[in-house]
């Protein structure tokens, strides 16, 4: 979609979207908020446009708390979307099923406040969700033929630095990595939400990771959209190692893996810095396992034919807000966690660091992944 027409429709989206909850939701609602609500939903979609505005055209300077207050009102007009499909649905239902009248108005009594309480417990839940820390998400992952005892990686992937998104949040994250006391760390893809001459200040925390064998990086999707080799090439100062279709052998002396980094699928739209996984396989050990860093979970269609033992990716942010997770399935083949792609080859999918857009998750809460890699035991 084109850049005119993707604002376009965007707030068209949102249009629909407020016009749905007001008639299919409040105005049902067997109290009359109306004269409230519309007032409130009319100022939620001139805070959507304006977000459009600001974003395209930077009419008023940018700050973290006017972007947070313009993207914070897409997050509960989508929260409000979601709980008026519920609604809709479950009223519709109960329409068809006969109850005598006395009953039926208690029953929608109850069913309204319900709803109602459902819909500010699940705007609560996100915004909280948004400003938790991310978690630790420990998981043991088994590789065949690994020859070290134990392998921990830690992951980071979506950290988004940007708009809300900056040095004191990345300042954490390091410290509680560093006590981690990692073997590697890997950032899987969009790190950050602009331009790398506005990302430098947030990003100086990263020069203070400590790990055995080093920090690795490969570009996620969003690098492309604020200049992947401007971004590629500054890692280097913050003592980051980005692997552009490349690999290198991550050694101890006598036992080794192979560490890759294939350049993400959007490189494919914008024509520079292409995906390559030929370049990128080019010298693998084929005698030791295989760890493949790459942004996006459908990454695994190119590589289907390639050898690799375990592919580490994010992009998906888990859904960020419950029931986006089931629109993000039908586009990448994994939502989370650790799955089996074919005998021998796994992947992990992170929830991702921070958050992109609106600062709310629901049911999907970020995450710093710790991964530790283990042989797999050989039955005999």
């Amino acid at each position: 979609m084109s850049t005119t027409l993707f604002p376009l429709a965007f707030i068209g989206v949102m249009y629909l979207m407020n016009s749905y909850i007001y008639k299919r939701l409040f105005k049902r609602l067997h109290f009359d908020l109306t004269k409230v609500v519309l007032p409130v939903l009319s100022l939620l979609f001139v805070a959507e446009l304006f977000f459009v505005v600001q974003m395209l055209f930077h009419p008023i300077v940018e700050s973290p708390t006017l972007f947070y207050i313009l993207s914070l009102s897409v997050a509960i007009t989508v929260s409000l979307f979601f709980i008026t499909l519920l609604y809709d649905l479950i009223h519709t239902t109960a329409e068809r099923i006969p109850f005598d009248q006395g009953r039926r108005k208690f029953m929608k009594i109850a069913f309204d406040v319900t709803m109602l309480v459902l819909a500010f417990s699940y705007l609560l839940k996100g915004l909280v969700g948004g400003i938790k820390r991310p978690e630790l998400n420990k998981v043991d992952i088994f590789i065949k033929e690994l020859g070290f005892e134990s392998l921990r990686v830690v992951q980071l992937s979506d950290v988004h630095i940007g708009n809300t998104i900056g040095k004191v949040f990345l300042q954490e994250c390091v410290a509680r990595i560093n006590a981690l006391k990692p073997d590697i760390v890997v950032i899987t893809g969009d790190l950050v939400d602009r331009k790398i001459e506005d990302a430098k200040e947030d990003l100086a925390p990263l020069k203070e990771l400590v790990s055995t064998y080093g920090t690795y990086f490969v570009l996620g999707n969003h690098e492309y959209y604020h200049g992947a080799k401007d971004i590629a090439d500054y890692m280097p100062q913050l003592n980051i190692k980005a692997l552009l279709n490349e690999s290198v052998i991550i050694s101890d002396g006598h036992n080794s893996i192979n560490l890759v980094g294939l350049n993400d699928l959007q490189s494919i739209r914008f024509k520079t810095m292409l995906v390559d996984t030929a370049k990128a396989f080019k010298n693998v050990d084929h005698t030791i396992p295989t760890l493949l860093l790459s942004h996006q979970p459908k990454s695994i269609e190119i590589v289907s034919e390639i050898d690799y033992d375990l592919m580490l990716s994010g992009h998906t942010h888990g859904g960020q807000i419950f029931p986006f997770g089931f629109l993000v399935m039908l586009q990448q083949p994994f939502l989370a966690g650790l799955h089996q792609v074919t005998q021998g080859k796994q992947i992990f999918v992170s929830r991702g660091t921070g958050y992109w857009g609106p600062p709310v998750r629901v049911f999907a809460p970020s995450e710093i992944s710790v991964l530790t890699l283990k042989p797999q035991k050989t039955i005999t």
